[in-house]
């Protein structure tokens, strides 16, 4: 099917400044933003035979395109920011999109506190606090809320509870906080341990070390034994998060390093940790639906990723994308707030880049043949319960309920789900059972159900 006649006139008139082109589909649906440092040659080139990197692309396009809008901009930066506010107000069907993005928690830690405290936040803000993260899941990031609290003395409780209490809590009794709450608190060392704590999330634990071991001599020295062993014990946490980390072969900064795998329309995007020179953590996402050529998914992939994690000192990619420089432009701001410059994208040429960027390819092939095997696995367990119970077709919901109670008294219920065979965490719930009595598992069924 040849191009609508209005897309073939405004492919000619194309101009050749940056800017942000935008794909309409019928009934004037936005289908597809992009950005570009020259508008004429980054839409042509969905056009262009021979190109098999976009021929899946082109062949919707030429089926759906009715209209094509662009928008000059005078530099790639604000390219780069409109193309975000555009995407994030018309949501285009071909653009990536992260599943399940609301599950990612990160960790904040904002200096500027009177007293700060580590907290669990759903999305970060440029608000100049530390953001870590975000944790490929909930345990993830509680359980590095856990250790921290457990080795590092800071409050725990929320500003309000700090302003009302009257007298210290369970933390203070066991010496996992300092209680400014009550008592006068050195604010010296509560910035020391503020300052420890970032650096522990952070990744440099070489620097944290070897500083906790400084304070260990000094205060050893001031006979401050119990001071001296809160900081031995520090360093063996720090020792023990390290044992599992491979050092990275470039120096000591922070980066994150992308790579993808794909097969027909899903793809599987891996990124690399790696903090002060060391790689601390590896993050998967499963993406579907994708059409894109292989430059504008990863281009994608990162403004979406971005949006809502802490940008490193640099971010490695395994190819070449559209407007890198504007692009680490509009990722700077959030950094600027810290007072940090804005990131460097880089493609490697160097071969110690190049070895993690290699890693992070492998690592996401990797992750797409496990999901495709534990998805192949779910719909093996799927068929067998459709025969077992006699159904038409695989079941898609399933809701399982259970009662307890205390002889007879105090009836609880609660209700899990899945959908497609994996667990649905958002449709757990949990009830008091009012009516039914004496134990009436049945009775407290039917109450909650209806």
């Amino acid at each position: 099917m040849a191009l609508a006649e209005r897309v073939q006139e405004k492919l000619e008139t194309l101009p050749t400044q940056p800017g942000v082109y935008v794909f309409r589909g019928a009934n004037d649906v936005v289908i597809y933003v992009g950005k570009a440092r020259s508008l004429r040659s980054r839409v042509r080139s969905y056009f262009q035979p021979g190109s098999s990197d976009v021929r899946a692309f082109v062949a919707r396009l030429e089926n759906e395109l009715t209209d094509i809008e662009t928008f000059v901009a005078d530099t790639e930066k604000e390219a780069a920011l409109l193309e975000n506010q555009l995407i994030k107000e018309h949501q285009p069907r071909y653009n990536v999109k992260l599943r399940d993005d609301k599950e990612y928690l990160s960790l904040r830690l904002d200096p500027k506190g009177k007293w700060p405290r580590l907290e669990v936040v759903r999305r970060p803000r440029p608000d100049g606090a530390h953001y870590f993260g975000p944790y490929h899941s909930a345990t993830a990031a509680r359980q590095t809320l856990r250790l921290v609290n457990r080795h590092f003395q800071l409050r725990t409780c929320t500003d309000s509870e700090l302003r009302n209490r009257s007298r210290p809590c369970l933390q203070y009794q066991i010496k996992r906080c300092p209680g400014p709450c009550v008592y006068e608190v050195d604010r010296e060392e509560y910035g020391l341990q503020v300052r420890s704590v970032a650096r522990f999330l952070d990744g440099r634990h070489d620097e944290l070390v070897d500083e906790l071991t400084e304070r260990m001599k000094v205060a050893a020295t001031s006979m401050e034994y119990e001071r001296a062993a809160l900081y031995r014990d520090q360093i063996r946490a720090v020792d023990r998060a390290r044992e599992d980390q491979r050092v990275a072969t470039v120096k000591e900064l922070d980066q994150d390093v992308l790579g993808y795998f794909r097969q027909a329309d899903q793809a599987e995007v891996a990124v690399l940790l790696v903090r002060g020179g060391r790689l601390v953590g590896v993050r998967t996402f499963d993406l579907r639906g994708v059409s894109l050529p292989d430059d504008e998914l990863v281009a994608h992939f990162v403004g979406e990723w971005y949006a809502r994690a802490s940008v490193p000192d640099e971010i490695v990619l395994p190819l070449p994308i559209e407007a890198m420089d504007g692009l680490a432009e509009v990722l700077g701001e959030s950094r600027r707030a810290q007072g940090k410059k804005a990131p460097r994208i880089v493609v490697p040429n160097r071969q110690a880049r190049r070895k993690l960027v290699d890693m992070a390819m492998d690592n996401a092939a990797h992750a797409f043949r496990e999901k495709r095997v534990a998805e192949k696995d779910v719909a093996e367990r799927l068929a067998q319960i459709q025969k077992r119970l006699h159904l038409p077709k695989p079941p898609q919901r399933i809701e399982c309920i259970d009662v307890s109670h205390l002889g007879g008294e105090d009836a609880v219920a609660a209700i899990v789900a899945f959908t497609d065979g994996v667990p649905d965490k958002k449709g757990y719930r949990s009830f008091r059972v009012k009516r039914a009595k004496g134990g009436d598992d049945y009775g407290s069924m039917y109450e909650v159900l209806s």
